[in-house]
């Protein structure tokens, strides 16, 4: 995603939360959503990044909720790429409970495991090289509780992008809230949630109409 959008002319920035991918080697049980929403918050900061299309996938839409809500008006678009929108003093966890109980087991320990490939619908190409990235989850990022004024509301240019194969329900609530407010485009893509692996020419085509 990242090398198609430069080459087509475009500034990108994708920095990799604490904990994570090439950062997990720093994993511990102090990390909660609030540093991941302050990872994101500094880059754009010590960037001097202004204007920006904030995107965010699957847990990531907690986090730019999160940005939102500290830095409203630095972000022309907002994205959420079947993502998290939690309501006012909601957690990860309080959200998939609101609309799937009993989803979501009791989290206990420093991290959780990543689900299989399986759960994610990639394509089978793809797969076992997506198997090969993820990795686990800090506990305290999924039961801290976010406080949300309604400041993303305010963003100008507001979108949701879902998915056809294994959404969960807590993602198609966001879809079907928006869906018939003129404030928001609301996008489905015939894939699943890593839409950015399965169908990245047409994902890239909703966040350049999102500009």
């Amino acid at each position: 995603m990242a090398d198609r959008l430069t080459a087509k002319g475009h500034r990108v920035f994708a920095p990799t939360l604490t904990g994570l991918g090439e950062r997990s080697h720093l994993l511990n049980d102090k990390i909660d959503l609030t540093t991941h929403i302050s990872d994101i918050v500094n880059e754009i900061k010590w960037k001097d990044l202004d204007q920006i299309v904030l995107v965010g996938h699957s847990y990531g839409g907690m986090v730019i909720t999160g940005v939102a809500e500290q830095l409203v008006s630095r972000i022309a678009s907002i994205v959420y790429l079947d993502a998290f929108l939690p309501g006012d003093g909601q957690s990860v966890t309080d959200v998939v409970n609101a609309v799937a109980p009993g989803m979501m087991p009791v989290l206990t320990s420093p991290a959780v495991a990543p689900p299989p490939v399986a759960f994610l619908n990639v394509n089978e190409k793809d797969s076992a090289w997506v198997g090969s990235k993820v990795t686990a989850q800090p506990v305290a990022t999924l039961t801290e509780k976010l406080r949300v004024s309604g400041a993303f509301l305010r963003v100008p240019r507001k979108s949701f992008v879902g998915v056809t194969k294994g959404e969960q329900p807590f993602f198609k609530a966001v879809a079907n809230r928006y869906a018939t407010d003129p404030a928001w485009q609301v996008h489905e893509l015939d894939c699943g949630d890593d839409m950015m692996i399965d169908k990245p020419d047409e994902l890239i085509a909703i966040l350049e109409g999102s500009i």
